[in-house]
Formats: structure tokens, C-alpha cells, sequence
């Protein structure tokens, strides 16, 4: 016999669990792509995508996941040979790395720590000793998965400017956008890349990339761009199909239609950050009763460098993988495995998604399956974890 019968919870960070409403609006016939509703509809999308991300700027449509949008980002301002210096916060600003290695662009590493924010001053002193300004661009992941640690964007911002160094700021804030406070235009981001699949609370397969005047500029010179990539009809198109680089993705639209006005004009923008955060204490209340007297704890032991969308817990070698199995095969709660080369001990590792749709009890049922887990696997953890988890909820 097993209690997992019943509507399966899938509690990783992303793709994020798409709202009933959002699939509601997926669910129709194909619509006409060449006039009429679809491309007045795409008109506000846009608009709205702006006040989503606090910028004035443009911004490209992709049909793509995440990693395409570090692609576009890299082609449309990078040429063979230019230079980019990337913040290693885990796997994802790693591969971020890697995919301007793969288009001929050098790549320098600042090292980082996987339970500790981005070293600011090392930074500035970085970009202090690139003397000649090699380095074309400053790659930083807004909210780091693997780690669940959340980077300073505007912090990295003011170390350029410390610097008195003019590459260009990339924000990766695929896990971020429309969790995590954030504010494209005052906090000086010059390319930001998202996704469906997250805060956005759509399917995965629209990826976005958001510019500023100084990135446009930078395309004027930049040698790697192929027709698809190329932002620029893509943010002013001259016809409707050149914003997708050929056919729309026609259900994909009226999803994100739907959850825009779910995030900016039902719950707002702010109050969403707000739930979010006190999702993320929740979670963190609980982890930390829990922690009291065993191995059980948070990765990132900043407070303020803690992610409201994803949390990454530690505890003794083997427990992660043990808790994980159980819960899916017992519960039909299905938590996040660990990533990232820099967590050895990785089977002691697992991550929670709190993203998007997601509200208190969601939150509260999937840290008491983990309880019932850690009583039914006899793994060490102190007491009074729902309780406090409950009493950040009582707080509101």
C-alpha cells in the first residue's frame, strides 16, 4: 500500500507547476498567424514582459529553453576571439561558460563558492586588472539552482562601475524572473535572458532575452550571430512571424497571456515577490528546527544570499537520494535532485522548487512529507520543523 495515490507533486525548481488556467487558455484550436487576435495578443505580451522585467528596454522571443537564450545572448554582442569574464556560482553559470567557449569566445572564470555569494571585491579587483578591457562582458546567474544561492546583481553593477570597466552586464534570471526582486533598468543590466518554464508558470519552450541601447550597439560589430539568433527584427519585427524567426508559438502565447495577468494584474508584481520570500522562510524555518543537533541543513548560509524560488538542502551522505525515492514512492512528492560537480557529496544533497504557482499549503505538505520521510528513514533531524514552518505562515 502506498499514500502516493492521487495528484503527483512535482516540487523541483522547474519546469514549475502550470496553473489550470494556463492550460485552460493552452487548450484551443490553431489560431490565425498572420492577423487578428494572436498578433494584437503578442503586441501586450511584450509590454507586459517589460514591466515584468522593470525595463524600457527590447526584448526578443525565442522558441527555445534557457540555454538557447545564453546563445542568443552571446551572438548578438560577442564576437570570435572578444573575451568574457564569468561568475562561477554553480553549474548553470558554468554552462553558461561553456556555451560562449563553444562560439569561440575566451572565457575567464572568477571562482566561486557554492554556499557563499559572489566575492564583490574580488570581482572589482578582476576587472581593475583587465587594464586593457579585454573582457567584453560580465556573466552573472541571478539565482544559481544547483546552489540555491542568489547573486547581487546590482552589487556586480556597482564593481563595473568601481572599475571604471565598460563590458556589458548579462543577468541570467531564467529561475528568477517574477520570483526574485528585480530591476533591470535601475540595477544597470544591459542583456537579461529568462524562460517559460519557471516564475512564468508556462510550459517550457519560450525563451527571452531582454537588451539595453548598449547591447544594441554592440550588435552593429558582433560576428556571431546566425539569421535565427539575431535579435533585431525579433524586437522590431516588420511583420508578426519575425518575432518568432518563422511560425509563432501559437499556445505557448495564449498561456503566457493568461499568466501575465495572472502575476501583473491579479495577485501584482511586488506582491508576488512578497509570497515568494515568505514561501522561501517557510522552508527555511523548517530546515533549520531540523537541523538542530544533526546533518541536516541549508547550502546557502547567507541569509541574504538565499534564492526565494529554489532551496538546496545538505544532509549525511546518502539521506538526500534515500529521502528522495521514498517521498515519490510513498508520498508522490518529487523533489529536485542535486547538480553540479562542485557537491561531491551530492547523494546527500536535494533541492525544493517554490516557483510560480505555488502557495502555503503546497509549501507546508511537501515539509511534511519530507518529516514523515525522515521518521520512516530513522534519519537524524531535530524537532519542531512544522511548527516552525508554520508559524512563519501564521506571520504571513
Amino acid at each position: 500500500m502506498s499514500l502516493a495515490n492521487g495528484r503527483e507533486y512535482l516540487a523541483i525548481p522547474g519546469p514549475s507547476v502550470v496553473p489550470d488556467r494556463v492550460l485552460r487558455a493552452m487548450h484551443r484550436a490553431a489560431p490565425n498567424i498572420y492577423i487578428g487576435e494572436l498578433v494584437e495578443m503578442t503586441h501586450g505580451i511584450v509590454r507586459d514582459l517589460r514591466r515584468v522585467a522593470r525595463t524600457s528596454h527590447d526584448v526578443a522571443m525565442y522558441i527555445c529553453n534557457g540555454h538557447g537564450t545564453w546563445e542568443a545572448s552571446l551572438s548578438n554582442t560577442m564576437s570570435r576571439g572578444d573575451k568574457v569574464l564569468v561568475l562561477d556560482t554553480g553549474q548553470f553559470g558554468r554552462g553558461w561558460g561553456a556555451t560562449a567557449q563553444g562560439l569561440g569566445i575566451e572565457v575567464e572564470m572568477l571562482p566561486g563558492d557554492s554556499r557563499k555569494p559572489v566575492d564583490l571585491a574580488r570581482l572589482t579587483e578582476a576587472l581593475r586588472a583587465d587594464g586593457d578591457h579585454r573582457i567584453k562582458g560580465v556573466l552573472a546567474v541571478h539565482v544559481e539552482t544547483s546552489s540555491s544561492g542568489r547573486c547581487d546583481i546590482a552589487g556586480v553593477r556597482r564593481a563595473l562601475d568601481d572599475a571604471g570597466h565598460p563590458a556589458l552586464l548579462f543577468s541570467d534570471n531564467i529561475a528568477s524572473l517574477a520570483v526574485d526582486e528585480f530591476h533591470m533598468d535601475d540595477w544597470g543590466v544591459d542583456v537579461m535572458v529568462s524562460a517559460s518554464q519557471k516564475g512564468l508558470m508556462v510550459p517550457p519552450g519560450m525563451g527571452f532575452v531582454f537588451f539595453s541601447p548598449r547591447a544594441a550597439r554592440a550588435r552593429e560589430t558582433a560576428d556571431l550571430a546566425t539569421p535565427y539568433w539575431d535579435w533585431r527584427l525579433r524586437a522590431r519585427p516588420e511583420m508578426f512571424y519575425q518575432h518568432f524567426g518563422g511560425t509563432a508559438p501559437t499556445h505557448h502565447l495564449y498561456g503566457l497571456r493568461e499568466a501575465l495577468d495572472m502575476i501583473l494584474d491579479e495577485e501584482g508584481l511586488e506582491a508576488a515577490w512578497t509570497r515568494h520570500a515568505a514561501l522561501a522562510r517557510t522552508i527555511w524555518a523548517a530546515v533549520e528546527a531540523w537541523g538542530q543537533g544533526s546533518d541536516v541543513a541549508l547550502n546557502m548560509t547567507d541569509r541574504a544570499a538565499r534564492s526565494h524560488s529554489v532551496t538546496t538542502i545538505r544532509m549525511g551522505e546518502g539521506q538526500g537520494d534515500r529521502l528522495r525515492a521514498w517521498l515519490e514512492a510513498e508520498t508522490g512528492v518529487t523533489l529536485g535532485k542535486p547538480l553540479g560537480a562542485e557537491m561531491p557529496e551530492a547523494s546527500g544533497i536535494f533541492r525544493i522548487g517554490h516557483m510560480g504557482h505555488v502557495n502555503a499549503h503546497m509549501v507546508m505538505g511537501v515539509l511534511g512529507a519530507m518529516q514523515a520521510g525522515m521518521i520512516a528513514l530513522d534519519i537524524p533531524h531535530g524537532a519542531g520543523g512544522l511548527d516552525a514552518a508554520a508559524a512563519v505562515v501564521a506571520a504571513g
